[in-house]
């Protein structure tokens, strides 16, 4: 029976996987087309109807294009970290809940922060096995500011885990059944949004890519197939981060089309934000981090739990 379940359990991940990759195509046609429409153009119309099947030919290009291996990197290393950085981005989505059979365990907030911290190594791996001065330099650039910010999500996070009292993803659903989580704490769900722009790497915190001085960062030494890969992590971490923003502040009615309707609207936000805002600075970056939302989140966080010692004592 328990193998019959497992089997189960795994065509169901495989399917929501797929579910993943297919968004992640057609999340990149829709930034193609509402930056063209923010830049006054039209964006892909050539391919299909109305360019629906633009991402399908980009990914056709992307695996047929002959990978090129740099002379001095450090070839198993090299290879592997891609892969792995796309893997860590898929096995995140298991901690999403599910309408039918999957795994629903109690601690899928601290799996989220276990997987998503694996992911810088793979980001430093990528650009000290390329060998390359400006792979090192865009690397580096990502951890710092990946790792600031996992500081401030975390605090972030721990004021509306306080609110729940459990650190499982699914109990967010219940706890907003009258109210949602934004009205209760605005100002840290737009700090969230933003510490959620610079851990995956977007505009106005690209640093990573930065291509006036870094040449596209850390993966420019990759074409083909691992470039598809860490392009494919990169809109899944989107589209995750959507999702776990949706779930902690705006309802989290996870058995409603709404949902989805509002996973929707947030990763056109993330889109909207980049055709938008121009590149910050570094200096400022990392002064936002642990100069403002540092000392914000810490406050909220004792704020939180004087509210919630408060609600304990006199009224349980």
């Amino acid at each position: 029976m328990m193998m019959k379940d497992f089997i189960l359990m795994m065509m169901i991940f495989l399917v929501l996987i797929i579910g993943v990759l297919v968004s992640v195509a057609f999340l990149t046609l829709m930034e193609r087309k509402i930056l063209g429409y923010i830049q006054i153009r039209k964006g892909p119309n050539k391919v299909g109807f109305m360019g629906i099947l633009q991402p399908f030919s980009d990914a056709i290009k992307l695996f047929s294009k002959e990978q090129v291996y740099p002379y001095m990197a450090n070839f198993l290393i090299f290879l592997i970290s891609p892969v792995l950085n796309l893997f860590l981005a898929l096995i995140l989505w298991m901690s999403m809940p599910f309408y039918c059979y999957l795994l629903k365990f109690n601690f899928s907030v601290l799996y989220f922060f276990c997987v998503s911290s694996l992911g810088v190594y793979t980001i430093m791996m990528s650009g000290w096995a390329s060998n390359s001065n400006y792979s090192l330099l865009g690397s580096l650039r990502s951890v710092a500011q990946t790792i600031s910010y996992e500081v401030s999500m975390f605090m972030i996070l721990l004021s509306f885990l306080l609110l729940i009292m459990s650190l499982n993803l699914y109990d967010f659903i219940y706890y907003q059944k009258f109210i949602w989580f934004i009205f209760l704490n605005l100002p840290l769900s737009f700090m969230w949004f933003v510490t959620s722009l610079a851990e995956t790497n977007r505009t106005p915190f690209d640093f990573a890519e930065g291509e006036s001085e870094l040449v596209s960062g850390f993966n420019v030494e990759y074409s083909g197939v691992s470039f598809a890969f860490i392009f494919m992590a990169e809109y899944s971490n989107i589209l995750f981060m959507s999702m776990i923003s949706v779930m902690i502040f705006l309802g989290g009615d996870f058995f409603s089309w709404f949902f989805f309707l509002k996973l929707v609207i947030f990763s056109f936000v993330w889109i909207w934000v980049r055709g938008t805002l121009p590149r910050y600075r570094y200096d400022k970056l990392m002064n936002l981090s642990w100069k403002v939302f540092l000392p914000v989140s810490l406050n909220y966080f004792l704020m939180n739990m004087g509210l919630s010692f408060f609600v304990m004592v006199y009224f349980i």
